[in-house]
């Protein structure tokens, strides 16, 4: 999966020379966390967070009176508190560096761009439904973990073993252990019992870590 299929295309945009409250005002009334700015010429030079703006508040007030921080804060522009220049991120790229990159970089959005232009916004709202997507949240079923050996071949074995159960596989996630020599594989399966999968499957692995309904 590409960020293309998961960014929100066409995203709203703010001025470097706008002012603080009008920034604060365009991510409450349309409940975003990130502002991508762009200049004149359409240019993305910054990316401006809820998170800049509150931090932005008291410092620039200080021991100021209710109306002298009105007036500081109505005369902050953006420029003043966007981060720039801006991490960004191309349409193709898979949504896994994304997310890596986000991570890396202690960043809750990326701008996407396409030859050089704004074409989107990638945030971790999106990562993280994607996330629960691909895990098969949202569809009721068994989640079972397993302790195996980090061999190749193990995953499909297992999933072997679950279809001649008529077990509906509806996700895989693999987690690596401490031990190089281990691996952690969740199954979220459906159409079959939990005794049965668990009977089946436990001389097969080296430990039924968990299993649980999941939904």
């Amino acid at each position: 999966m590409l960020v293309r299929d998961r960014m929100s295309p066409k995203p709203l945009t703010i001025s470097p020379d706008a002012a603080f409250p009008d920034a604060f005002r365009m991510m409450r009334d349309n409940r975003i966390r990130h502002l991508p700015v762009v200049d004149e010429q359409q240019k993305l030079v910054g990316v401006v967070a809820r998170t800049d703006l509150l931090h932005a508040s008291p410092s620039a007030g200080g021991a100021l009176s209710l109306f002298e921080l009105n007036y500081v804060l109505a005369n902050l522009h953006i420029r003043d508190v966007m981060t720039s220049p801006p991490i960004t991120v191309p349409e193709e790229v898979p949504l896994e560096e994304a997310a890596r990159l986000m991570v890396e970089k202690k960043i809750g959005s990326l701008p996407v761009m396409r030859n050089g232009v704004l074409v989107g916004m990638i945030t971790e709202t999106d990562i993280f439904e994607t996330f629960v997507e691909v895990l098969g949240g949202g569809e009721p079923s068994l989640r079972i973990t397993l302790r195996v050996p980090d061999v190749r071949g193990e995953l499909a074995r297992l999933a072997c073993v679950i279809a001649g159960l008529d077990g509906d596989v509806h996700s895989v996630a693999i987690f690596r252990e401490k031990d190089p020599h281990e691996a952690l594989i969740t199954f979220r399966v459906a159409g079959v019992d939990e005794k049965t999968l668990i009977d089946v499957l436990r001389p097969q692995v080296e430990e039924v870590v968990h299993v649980c309904c999941a939904s």
